[in-house]
């Protein structure tokens, strides 16, 4: 079911704070848990701390050589960890813009980090293995060569378990008790990333084939959808785990979990046009508690939704200058917005 959006520029809720330049693509945005402080990682492997209040910078990280390519803020300190393509695991004090620890990721490039929502754990992915440490870098676990590259990891929110995807299984396990897997969800084909719903009952995986494949993982049972434009990467949940909002193209596409016992099977997505039609999605972000999402395409635009608003789904717009807008990341209070943009540059806004 299509959206008729009447978006006026003078209701633009929108509002940019400062905007900045950085050496090139910008592949990653974190914010401190205070959101005093924004990490951004260019692709070419620098790291910037902003003052996320001024926009000035306040510290420089060398980052990775070869390309930095993710980066995540502890959620209840001043650590910061990054992931590159020189196969190394650094984490950095963000107060002093020291790097505290180094330490190899098990394969010649390593591409995720994230932290356990405790942030005394950091769990990373290089090649076909997944390591799990202490934030002061001792090794936990290195869990067992999947059978391809994980192409993503997450952890099941209320739980230790950690979820690897990779090529043909999404496997789960307690890395802090064993290095053997509590579930094994196989499917046969290619994803590229994944979200569990907030209540941990589902997750969500887009693929190469342009689908997007969910699990109720308690029943084990699963169900795809399909129909998109191109392979899909992009995934984020509303805070209420009914709502998940999907990429894969131009528009943004919001499937109804609860729209049935079976969930959204046999339901049609709400369609929420406003980038370019030939401007495919590359970011999807909505609040962590509240019901606007944000998403950023290839033409440069960050578009703010509120999907429910009867009065029109698009609530803001930005435009970049030049370049894809290529990341998004909210603060955990929800007031402020960082996209990040292909071109070099970062932009924050306030949102309401």
């Amino acid at each position: 079911m299509a959206r008729i959006n009447l978006f006026s520029k003078s209701e633009n809720r929108l509002r940019p704070v400062w905007q900045a330049p950085v050496p090139d693509h910008v592949i990653g945005v974190a914010w401190s848990p205070d959101a005093s402080r924004l990490a951004v990682a260019a692709v070419s492997g620098p790291i910037t701390i902003f003052d996320a209040n001024t926009g000035k910078p306040v510290h420089q990280l060398k980052g990775h050589g070869f390309g930095t390519a993710a980066l995540a803020w502890q959620s209840t300190g001043s650590l910061l960890a990054s992931v590159g393509q020189d196969s190394k695991v650094r984490v950095w004090d963000a107060a002093t813009g020291q790097e505290t620890k180094t330490f190899d990721a098990g394969a010649s490039w390593a591409e995720k980090v994230v932290w356990h929502p405790s942030g005394q754990y950091l769990a990373t992915a290089a090649g076909k293995k997944a390591k799990v440490w202490t934030a002061a870098g001792e090794l936990v676990r290195e869990l067992p060569p999947q059978a391809g590259t994980v192409m993503d990891l997450k952890w099941r929110p209320g739980t230790n378990h950690l979820t690897l995807l990779a090529y043909g299984s999404a496997t789960t396990y307690d890395p802090l008790a064993s290095a053997e897997p509590t579930k094994l969800l196989a499917w046969k084909g290619s994803p590229l990333a994944m979200a569990w719903s907030p209540d941990g009952k589902i997750f969500a995986h887009g693929n190469q084939d342009s689908t997007v494949h969910f699990w109720y993982y308690d029943a084990s049972r699963d169900l795809q959808m399909w129909g998109y434009k191109t392979k899909v990467r992009e995934l984020a949940w509303d805070f209420t785990s009914r709502y998940l909002a999907t990429g894969g193209g131009p528009v943004v596409c919001i499937w109804d979990c609860q729209f049935s016992a079976n969930g959204p099977e046999g339901s049609k997505p709400t369609m929420l046009a406003g980038h370019d039609e030939d401007a495919n999605l590359t970011a999807l972000a909505y609040q962590h508690r509240g019901f606007l999402l944000a998403s950023a395409a290839l033409d440069g635009k960050v578009l703010l939704w509120q999907p429910t608003n009867r009065k029109g789904a698009q609530v803001g717009e930005f435009q970049f200058a030049t370049g894809e807008a290529s990341v998004l990341a909210w603060s955990a209070d929800d007031k402020s917005l960082a996209a990040g943009s292909g071109a070099g540059a970062v932009a924050v806004f306030r949102a309401g």
